[in-house]
């Protein structure tokens, strides 16, 4: 039994009602060589038996999509992971041509792999990648020092992270994001200086740069439970690597449109754009998340269980009903992550109030505080504001 066919019997919806701008998918790459202390993301050992499972079941379900939504125009393609670099070419463009069989592809769409240095080292590798229409990549370098990638448990060295990086200039590729994280054991400030130093001499197109989280059930999870003193840097040294930080790329040119994001001019994120401005989704692949109009709901992250709500046809039965409730707390949410901010008049159509008479207590202290400002109608974070985003976040949302 699968999905009533009134499910997909209108065009996609916003979050907000609105009809949908092209949509965004994402595939999910569950496969990495060896899990990461920090990474919380749903992944597995490679190994062939199981890659040509989930190859299988990825194909069958991008083609039922395909029939479900009536092959949709679709603006971005992103690869995640997991590692998707560990995909051989040949499979790669296997995956290309069933999304471009199935969906309506437009012009100059943005089509992003992850890729990790120890898998992605070969310049006739990305010429591929290019050659299949992939034109934008991010490369896990997380840190460009030897001594925190020992200590991320990353199966690759520093010098290896930058040979990867020239190799995918070399072969074409104009738009490269590198990923980097701070706040780690033993992390002075000045070692985060210096690592931003070394990223803007290779002159990225784009930098994410996230700060450490110590998730349940990681390597590093695990050693807090034991009592292990991970060392990790005070709240003061955090501040200082974020807000100096950012100051440091925006003055190389990397503006921060995001709490977490800084690219040239004309290089932002399209595909993560798009969760910011609550555009509709479709996740391919185990554990890979859809919202669709009103709905979202989570594929399964076991590949058993994916094949069989594949091939059953009920993937994407299991659905929550986003209330206005809802929507009107991710609206918050996400966009003031961005520095565009919140236009108060989208709050205000979506729930009927007005934000700022309905926080004005708490928005005054916020203001008063340097962790927010307004102007044009928007309300934003201050980078001290970005700083402690999560906590602003809930309680404007949540008290």
């Amino acid at each position: 039994m699968g999905l009533s066919p009134a499910f997909f019997s209108t065009p996609l919806l916003r979050g907000d009602g609105r009809e949908a701008r092209n949509l965004l998918v994402y595939i999910h790459v569950p496969f990495c060589r060896r899990k990461c202390n920090y990474c919380a993301f749903h992944s597995q050992p490679f190994d062939d038996v199981h890659f040509a499972w989930y190859m299988k079941t990825l194909m069958a379900e991008i083609d039922l999509w395909g029939r479900r939504l009536k092959s949709p125009r679709i603006g971005t393609v992103y690869f995640g992971g997991g590692t998707p670099s560990l995909i051989p070419p040949f499979q790669l463009q296997l995956i290309m041509d069933a999304l471009r069989r199935n969906f309506t592809f437009t012009s100059g769409m943005e089509i992003t792999l992850e890729a990790n240095p120890d898998s992605a080292n070969d310049k006739a590798y990305f010429q591929h990648l290019l050659s299949m229409g992939i034109n934008r990549l991010s490369i896990g370098f997380q840190s460009l020092d030897d001594r925190n990638l020992e200590t991320l448990g990353r199966p690759h060295s520093a010098r290896q992270a930058a040979e990867t990086f020239y190799m995918a200039r070399e072969a074409g590729f104009g738009n490269i994001s590198v990923d980097l994280i701070w706040g780690l054991p033993r992390q002075k400030p000045k070692d985060w200086n210096n690592e931003l130093k070394a990223v803007v001499k290779l002159k990225p197109e784009h930098v994410s740069c996230y700060g450490l989280s110590i998730e349940p059930g990681t390597v590093f999870g695990k050693r807090a439970d034991e009592g292990v003193d991970l060392e990790i840097p005070s709240d003061d040294d955090q501040a200082r690597m974020f807000i100096y930080g950012a100051e440091f790329l925006e003055a190389y040119g990397y503006i921060q449109y995001e709490i977490s994001n800084f690219a040239r001019m004309g290089f932002i994120s399209r595909h993560n754009q798009g969760y910011w401005d609550r555009m509709d989704y479709l996740g391919l692949g185990p554990s890979a998340v859809s919202t669709l109009g009103s709905r979202r709901f989570t594929n399964p992250s076991y590949l058993d269980e994916y094949d069989a709500a594949v091939r059953g046809g009920y993937i994407g039965e299991d659905f929550e009903e986003l209330t206005d409730e809802i929507r009107a707390q991710e609206l918050v949410m996400l966009t003031l992550r961005t520095s565009k901010g919140l236009k108060l008049s989208d709050y205000r159509e979506l729930t009927g109030k007005e934000l700022v008479k309905e926080k004005n207590a708490l928005i005054n202290a916020l203001y008063r505080n340097g962790l927010i400002r307004m102007s044009g109608g928007f309300l934003r974070l201050t980078k001290n504001g970005m700083l402690v985003s999560n906590s602003i976040l809930q309680s404007l949302v949540f008290d």
